[in-house]
């Protein structure tokens, strides 16, 4: 059956480009919705409660998935970063990537149209009209091909190209609603970089080549799988592609401490694998891009929009500070900083840097089986660390972050967040140094550029 709606045939001419209209419909869209918001917490002001907090992340929660795009997809990121923002917003936050609000029928009908023609329909056995899932940028439905094989198709939501350009001038504004880091960092590259990484998310046929890309990474896992895209239904706003089916990795929660160390491990290679091998990182390690198979004994990998591809001297840099904490050479983690892209640094923000850094690096540095955490409870996971960084840094900073950092700190965040949700036990440091062996930057360099121009990637 055709979609009758308009005329049928090929899609027309693109009228979503990034414009100046679309830029200010959005800007008024947005400052509708938040001014929903800036309502509730000036009532909220007045009459206060101890439910105060709460009422108000609630409604800035509510008002950012209703704007969809990239600001809700910033308030997603900030609520992974420890510390940065009081913990009852950072959990409604966090709720805005599983819980987002789906758009209806009559979207789905118009963005199926425009991207595959008015007979869209019949290209399909069947097609759901409900989202089986909803994310800031865009929407999935399943479906089935007339060949029997089941299908998702991600939607990406109306006029996006300009909503990013838009949102992207309100970032530090929505930043600056928390005051969490005056004075402490300089997020003008953070900025750049988001930006980029969120242009990208909206080219769906890149997202595509970043699937390839990762199954020729993953090649040699045979215990993980990614979704294979169907070309001939896709667009680079509609990305059709194989549906994998799995269960959620919070399923796991309870299941034996060995299946729970099994899928951590799996875990592991699945992320610091590509990294240390091709300088790659899924830069979007939410619990729910993640599904298990097999009752813990396989991996589905999910969402490619977030694919940061390094300078191979940036993963060189890891390394070197990986090494230089190890030996507790301060001199080589100035260098190793350096080599990250940090200037202007002294001897005070080289030692203020190395606390986050022994954070960081501290589950891989520890030869032994334990918990990401050690000890720690998860909602503190971090925060100690976070709060007498971001307190020295006042007093010493502000440190300019550079572009390559931000995803790198906030994929390995996240990765330790699925390790703390499974409780899982292993050794770090065994593992980081068996995904070390053979390395060099030079190598590293040849495995990237083959794999780059073999999945048609820049």
């Amino acid at each position: 059956m055709s979609d009758t709606s308009g005329p049928s045939g090929g899609p027309p001419s693109d009228p979503e480009r990034n414009r100046l209209t679309g830029r200010l419909t959005r800007t008024a869209k947005v400052g509708a919705n938040l001014s929903g918001a800036g309502l509730t917490f000036a009532a909220q002001s007045l009459f206060g409660g101890d439910q105060g907090d709460e009422k108000i992340a609630k409604a800035l929660a509510a008002a950012l998935g209703k704007s969809k795009g990239p600001l809700m997809k910033v308030a997603q990121m900030l609520s992974t970063v420890p510390d940065l923002l009081p913990e009852k917003y950072a959990a409604e936050f966090a709720q805005l990537q599983a819980e987002a609000p789906a758009m209806g029928w009559p979207f789905v009908r118009r963005r199926m149209r425009a991207e595959l023609g008015g007979d869209w329909q019949g290209r399909f056995a069947d097609f759901g009209h409900e989202a089986s899932h909803a994310a800031s940028l865009g929407q999935v439905h399943a479906a089935t091909l007339h060949d029997g094989r089941k299908v998702a198709c991600k939607l990406q939501y109306p006029d996006m190209a300009s909503a990013v350009e838009s949102d992207v001038g309100q970032l530090k504004t929505v930043l600056g609603l928390f005051k969490r880091m005056d004075g402490s960092i300089d997020p003008t590259a953070m900025v750049e970089e988001i930006t980029d990484r969120l242009r990208e998310e909206l080219d769906y046929a890149r997202e595509a080549k970043h699937m390839e890309l990762y199954a020729r990474m993953l090649a040699e896992k045979d215990f993980v799988q990614v979704p294979e895209p169907v070309e001939e239904l896709s667009t680079p706003r509609l990305l059709t592609m194989t549906w994998l089916t799995g269960q959620r990795l919070t399923a796991f929660e309870d299941a034996p401490q060995e299946t729970r160390n099994h899928i951590a491990e799996m875990l592991f290679w699945t992320w610091w694998g590509p990294m240390n091998t091709y300088a790659v990182i899924h830069g979007d390690p939410h619990l729910g891009n993640y599904q298990v198979t097999g009752e813990g004994t396989g991996l589905n990998l999910l969402d490619f929009g977030c694919i940061r591809v390094f300078p191979p001297v940036f993963v060189e840099g890891v390394v070197d500070l990986y090494r230089a904490l190890q030996k507790e050479d301060f001199d080589a983690t100035y260098a190793a900083y350096e080599k990250w892209g940090f200037d202007g640094l002294s001897k005070e923000l080289v030692e203020v840097l190395n606390i986050w850094a022994r954070f960081i690096y501290g589950p891989l540095l520890d030869d032994r089986v334990r918990s990401v955490a050690d000890g720690v409870t998860s909602g503190e996971y971090g925060r100690k660390e976070a709060f007498a960084v971001r307190k020295l840094l006042k007093e010493k900073g502000p440190v300019k972050i550079p572009r390559e950092f931000v995803f790198m700190d906030r994929a390995a965040i996240g990765l330790g967040a699925a390790y703390l949700r499974l409780g899982a036990e292993l050794n770090y440091c065994r593992l980081f140094e068996e995904s070390l062996e053979g390395f060099s930057v030079e190598a590293v360099a040849k495995r990237q550029a083959d794999a780059l121009k073999a999945a048609g990637l820049n």
